[in-house]
């Protein structure tokens, strides 16, 4: 079973962790059946930006991301070449880390 190291991020996982996730599960969701509260304002549609990870290892093990993501991503704060939206990042097979970026462009929080 793949593991996701999710890096610290002050708000949303302080600490750090380290979660089980199912090939095929997006990081999102593994994220969340975990009690990291990863931002998610389309509720995984692809129609935001919100999920913004980037990938730091194992971004290649990751399908390609497709055209309607790669608009998205364009408008993401803090684009990096590994960026992607954790709601279309599928786990494949092999560990990722993953780092939270410290902003989103969404203007209000469920959590805050």
């Amino acid at each position: 079973m793949p593991k996701i190291v999710f890096l610290p991020h002050e708000e949303i996982c302080p600490e750090g962790a380290e979660v089980d996730a199912e090939k095929g599960e997006s990081i999102v969701d593994a994220a969340l059946r975990n009690g990291i509260e990863i931002e998610h304002a389309c509720e995984k549609s692809c129609a935001c930006t919100t999920c913004h990870v980037v990938v730091r290892e194992g971004y290649d093990s990751l399908e390609e991301a497709d055209e309607l993501e790669d608009d998205y991503l364009d408008k993401a704060w803090g684009l990096e070449p590994d960026s992607r939206l954790g709601c279309q990042a599928l786990v494949a097979e092999e560990d990722l880390v993953v780092e939270i970026p410290k902003y989103t462009i969404n203007q209000v929080s469920e959590h805050h």
